[in-house]
């Protein structure tokens, strides 16, 4: 009888694993989930990025269109084993300022907040270059890929 257990037990682990990794890969096809804002001398773009480090974020600026690439990691836990791996690892979207916008990415900053988001702020005025990602509340930045428009 425990061997029918047993097999149950297995058939059903296998299960969640594959639905888990589908899940997962499903994920990581859809585009992150952002929000544009606008000031007198700024777009603020903020992408949901749960899970990632500042070193992780790969953001790039492109024919008025920010691009982001977050890359995060599993964490193990001693004495627990992944049953449903439901989260995608490699996350990915974009954000197109209005066609009539004035920028470039001189002066763009991102910063990774506490919450779990991601806002790259792009100056109006098309005064600065590299855009850093810094974490909330540490002291220098990090330093990002960035490409020049």
């Amino acid at each position: 009888m425990t061997r029918i257990v047993d097999t149950g037990r297995s058939i059903v682990r296998r299960t969640l694993e594959r639905v888990g990794r589908g899940w997962s890969k499903m994920q990581e096809r859809r585009p992150l989930s952002s929000d544009l804002l606008e000031s007198d001398d700024a777009y603020l773009v903020v992408f949901d990025a749960p899970g990632v480090h500042g070193e992780d974020v790969d953001v790039t600026f492109l024919d008025h269109t920010v691009e982001v690439r977050l890359d995060r990691f599993r964490d193990f836990y001693d004495g627990f084993d992944v049953v449903f791996p439901g989260r995608g690892l490699t996350l990915s979207g974009s954000a197109e300022l209005p066609a009539d916008a004035d920028v470039t990415p001189h002066g763009a900053n991102a910063t990774l907040t506490r919450n779990g988001t991601l806002q790259v702020e792009i100056p109006k005025d098309g005064a600065a270059e590299a855009v850093d990602v810094v974490e909330e509340g540490e002291g220098p930045a990090v330093d990002a890929d960035s490409n020049d428009a």
